[in-house]
């Protein structure tokens, strides 16, 4: 049987490396998740396998009810609010790994005959948990709009009450280690991390919200890592290292896209006030050209190349299955279109290439920013749709500017842009957008989709 379940668990490694693989692309994104899904379904059999697992009519009840919340649940979720589902469900793993700790404190009275390096591995994944748990909801609750997107600082307190909370957790676990098994001591590092998880999160705006995510989900997979080393489980562990290493390096690769350091965003972000111009503390009354659909589709019907800019925008609208339809008109004519995406464009990472591919965008068009930004140039028009801090061109010649030096889709580079916005209102920066003053920018307002929409008729007309 010991044998068995090895192979199990092997074939189930196998799957989960091999479907990562495949979600590197939208075409093949779809397979590789149930590849991996199954993986982990071989992974979850290994593990009940094991002798002396446990009540089965507990698991069995734990595992419906998660069936019965996580299906309908995920199911039904729009693509608008995939963030905030990914960033719940995310919390709910870090929030389980610290709720196992707990039972493994009270079940082994304190750790009191478990080799050292088990207390470790278990009180660590206690506190990234709870971290991971509590940060998650946070940015559930601002991305939901619960919560301002706004930075919640406590000033200059702020770095130093978070260091207290850590040192106050990281002590409580010392004390764990050392011989103490007052129930109190693992409920005061839980409280201590669940509060340094709202402290932390809170300070971070909406702009670096893409980034949290990915940081969170690390944290839940280190913290899965490490409670499997304490139980001794196979599975937690390597999958665990994955989510925690893939997490770390989109982390890592999301910051860079905006020129920021981790520690900056943890530091405290920014994002989620009114519009202001960069650098005056104001927002200026400056000229803008509006147009029309009409205008937009004929502008459009005599370019040679268009390129389409999607942001969150978009993304409410639920636009990108009209745009679809608008790109293959153009295409129609014998004009090239192709799509611009930012590395942090959306409220999560991939958010627009996710969107694009649920309509059925051929991958090949989608050209992320270091590919693109050296087309803009040979652009006729480029077509913005809800995108605004990763098109602001600010963050390249404003030194005053929160967003300066952040990579930015080149579009003021083209010889027209014509930009699809409700109104006036900033992005998730706060920041007044320079491109809409631009005397090469065109303000069609309204409703993303049905701007779109309007366009697509004009351009059957033409």
């Amino acid at each position: 049987m010991t044998d068995f379940i090895a192979i199990l668990y092997i074939i189930a490694f196998a799957l989960f490396i091999y479907g990562l693989m495949g979600l590197t692309g939208p075409r093949t994104a779809v397979r590789g998740n149930w590849i991996a899904a199954v993986g982990m379904g071989i992974a979850v059999v290994a593990t009940l396998l094991t002798p002396g697992m446990g009540n089965w009519l507990l698991i069995v009840l734990g595992v419906g009810i998660g069936v019965v919340v996580g299906v309908p649940s995920a199911r039904k979720v729009k693509m608008t609010a995939m963030p905030q589902m990914v960033a719940l469900f995310n919390g709910v793993g870090g929030g389980a790994v610290a709720l196992i700790a707990w039972v493994e404190f009270n079940s082994t009275d304190g750790y009191a005959h478990e080799p050292v390096y088990i207390a470790i591995a278990s009180l660590f994944a206690a506190i990234i948990g709870s971290i991971s748990f509590w940060g998650s909801n946070v940015a559930f609750g601002k991305l939901q709009e619960l919560i301002s997107g706004r930075p919640i600082t406590m000033g200059k307190l702020q770095q130093p009450v978070n260091a207290l909370l850590l040192l106050i957790a990281v002590v409580c676990a010392v004390l764990i280690i050392t011989g103490g098994d007052n129930e109190l001591l693992i409920i005061g590092l839980l409280v201590a991390a669940g509060i340094l998880g709202l402290t932390v999160v809170l300070p971070i705006g909406g702009a670096d919200m893409p980034v949290v995510i990915s940081l969170l989900n690390a944290f839940t997979g280190l913290s899965a890592a490490a409670m499997g080393l304490a139980l001794d489980n196979t599975a937690l562990i390597v999958a665990g290292m994955i989510v925690g290493a893939s997490g770390s390096i989109l982390t890592n690769l999301m910051a860079k896209a905006m020129n920021r350091s981790i520690p900056a965003i943890v530091a405290g972000g920014f994002g989620g006030g009114p519009a202001v111009a960069a650098g005056s503390g104001t927002k200026e009354a400056r000229p803008v050209r509006s147009t029309s659909a009409a205008d937009t589709a004929i502008q459009m019907a005599y370019a040679s190349k268009v390129v389409v800019v999607p942001g969150y925008g978009m993304a409410v609208a639920q636009a990108q299955h009209t745009v679809r339809e608008m790109a293959k008109l153009l295409e129609k004519k014998g004009i090239t279109v192709a799509y611009a995406i930012h590395p942090v464009a959306g409220r999560m990472p991939g958010h627009m290439n996710v969107l694009l591919a649920e309509a059925d965008v051929p991958y090949e068009q989608l050209k992320e920013m270091d590919e693109i930004n050296s087309e803009f140039a040979q652009t006729d028009v480029a077509l913005v749709i809800g995108a605004n801090d990763v098109t602001n061109p600010a963050a390249q010649t404003d030194p005053s500017s929160p967003i300066y030096g952040m990579p930015i889709l080149k579009v003021n580079e083209s010889r027209s842009v014509i930009v699809l916005k409700r109104g006036m209102s900033s992005g998730f920066a706060g920041i007044d957008n320079d491109l809409f003053y631009d005397p090469k920018t065109s303000m069609l307002f309204g409703d993303a989709k049905s701007s779109v929409g309007e366009i697509v008729e004009e351009l059957k007309a033409l």
